[in-house]
């Protein structure tokens, strides 16, 4: 099978981001109905109209393609190439009407991500890589902070009850908590941005679908950081994440290993 170059993978996830993203902004801010999945977490029409809009682009421009998304599940391809797609990564901060929520976008080989997008509709943001082409930043190259001592560093989390952390997970927050400088929430998918752009120098989720981790991995590794599970294995395919400037990664595991 041929494939076409990343910069052509690049080109349309870009632009498909761009247009479920408008569709979100539609909804934005407008007071609209949330419903609740099987698992409780929330889901609106946006989400949905999100999703449809990327599966019908992807069906349109690479229909051997196969693709994986958090509100209409698995379809098989012929070729070994798969989207993941979030339509609105944060709708938790979409219903409230915080800006920080994104549109998720990657191409994978089954094995790791080959393109990335990560964008940001209301906040008019995109970080995006293509592995070996860099990471940018609205236009821009952009890559990790130098931060190199945990004392001096910012911790971003997308959750803070303890509820959140089972096991020696609960511990391990606890340390990076007390070893970090500064502490923020709001995160999701913007806190791997703010890594991936040296606006911050570490993030930390207990759990994450793949849909969620599609585009991270290859944003973070461009731009110079890691993206792994707790265990340090760089993957999107772990169920859990964490994403540092790379200066910081043995110090982390250190924090995070079961003691």
């Amino acid at each position: 099978m041929s494939l076409a170059p990343l910069s052509t993978y690049l080109e349309f996830a870009l632009d498909a981001a761009w247009q479920a993203g408008r569709i979100t902004l539609g909804h934005f801010q407008t007071g609209l109905d949330v419903e609740r999945k099987a698992d409780e977490s929330p889901v609106t029409i946006a989400d949905r109209q999100s999703e449809q809009k990327l599966r019908e682009l992807i069906g349109r421009y690479w229909p051997d393609h196969g693709i994986i998304g958090e509100e209409y599940g698995t379809q098989a391809g012929s070729s070994e190439l798969t989207w993941t797609v979030d339509p609105i990564d944060g709708t938790k901060s979409f219903i409230h009407g915080v800006p920080i929520y994104a549109v998720l976008l990657a191409l994978t080989d089954g094995k790791r991500p080959l393109v990335g997008v990560v964008h940001f509709p209301a906040l008019n943001e995109t970080v995006y890589a293509s592995q070996g082409g860099g990471c940018y930043w609205n236009g821009r190259r952009t890559k990790v902070s130098s931060v190199n001592d945990l004392s001096q560093a910012t911790l971003i989390a997308s959750e803070i009850a303890e509820r959140h952390y089972p096991g020696y997970k609960l511990d391990a927050w606890k340390r990076l908590l007390a070893a970090t400088a500064v502490q923020r929430t709001w995160a999701d998918a913007y806190g791997y941005a703010l890594v991936a752009t040296g606006r911050a120098d570490l993030i930390i989720d207990p759990w994450m679908g793949i849909w969620d981790c599609g585009p991270l991995q290859v944003v973070l590794e461009e731009a110079g950081g890691t993206f792994t599970d707790w265990s340090g294995t760089p993957t999107i395919y772990g169920g859990e994440a964490i994403a540092t400037n790379g200066a910081l990664f043995d110090a982390v595991m250190q924090m995070v290993k079961p003691q």
